[in-house]
């Protein structure tokens, strides 16, 4: 299975790494909007061509990942790169998945392509998680907690703001509300009682301080429902102590059965991530794996992990999968 990487940065090394421990994949080619030559693969042998040129290799290539970001890349580039390819991306701004989901899916059909979007943990395993805790425990509550750790896309989007030359976010369950989730309780939550968010930037020199927090806590769908904090660094203090990618998170159902509903349940699912960028990809390269085997058999359009038959996943047989995992 032959796999080409669009974008190489921490989720498109992250993928150059995974594809090492898939026997059954190999990574085609990289392909990049700064100068190629100016992109080491580690890989030995990799190419690393101009995105410009991407159309040669359409033939070449079963499954494109996309790497970019959700703010401003993934929305173009998805649909754009479905023309031509099946592809992937990890696309993670959940309010605007359906209309991300409508317009890959019309590319992708007109293309004769198969495509899957928002795939990663969350949303991705953690998406699994919720769907399954709510078909088999119908009546109750779902709580999705994030971190601590490192967003890639909220960081993204930080250092897509003006002024701002570097910039990390953390998410940070409330513990108060983690426990109480965990207990039984039930509790109601607003989203700024479950998260907040504390974000380290470096600011280019001479940029209005005042103008970029206030952008960062007021923007849309990233921090605008949270309790944000913003702290303004040097570069140095960055490189230091914000390097890592951490990061993790837990998924609850609660409810109730019996006659009398009598009987109290907690599904828990928790994710512990050193890098948040290396597991995101691994998770991309199973799918990515379901991907090439639903074009094979002929399938178009759009798709989320929900579509996806988890026996689809693994390089494994039926017989295989039968007999050592079910």
């Amino acid at each position: 299975m032959k796999i080409g990487i669009l974008g190489y940065g921490n989720l498109g090394k992250g993928v150059e790494s995974a594809v090492r421990q898939n026997p059954d994949m190999e990574l085609t080619c990289i392909l990049t909007r700064r100068d190629p030559a100016s992109v080491k693969p580690v890989t030995e042998g990799v190419k690393v061509y101009s995105v410009n040129d991407i159309e040669k290799f359409k033939d070449e290539i079963d499954v494109l990942v996309i790497c970019g970001g959700s703010a401003t890349d993934l929305p173009k580039q998805t649909p754009e790169y479905a023309k031509y390819f099946n592809v992937i991306d990890s696309f993670d701004t959940h309010a605007r998945i359906p209309e991300h989901f409508a317009n890959v899916d019309a590319a992708a059909k007109e293309s004769g392509h198969t495509a899957l979007i928002s795939c990663g943990w969350d949303p991705g395993m953690f998406s699994l998680m919720r769907l399954y805790g709510s078909c088999v425990l119908p009546e109750g509550n779902d709580y999705t907690f994030w971190g601590k750790g490192v967003s890639q896309g909220h960081s993204d989007a930080i250092r897509r703001v003006e002024g701002v030359k570097n910039g990390k976010q953390y998410t940070i369950p409330v513990d108060a509300a983690l426990e109480a989730v965990r207990s039984g309780q039930n509790p109601e939550l607003t989203t700024r009682e479950k998260h907040t968010r504390e974000c380290f930037v470096v600011a280019e020199e001479g940029a209005d301080l005042a103008k970029i927090e206030s952008e960062i806590k007021n923007m849309p769908n990233y921090f605008a429902d949270y309790d944000t904090t913003v702290h303004f660094i040097s570069q140095e203090e960055f490189d230091a102590n914000h390097s890592e990618i951490p990061h993790g998170g837990f998924v609850f159902r609660t409810g109730v059965t019996g006659f009398n509903k009598e009987h109290k349940h907690v599904i828990e699912y928790r994710l512990n991530l050193d890098s948040n960028p290396e597991f995101t990809s691994s998770v991309i390269l199973a799918f990515a794996r379901a991907v090439n085997r639903l074009a094979k058999e002929g399938q178009t359009g759009c798709k989320t992990v929900f579509d996806i038959a988890p026996a689809y996943l693994s390089p494994l047989s039926g017989d295989e999968l039968r007999a050592h995992m079910l």
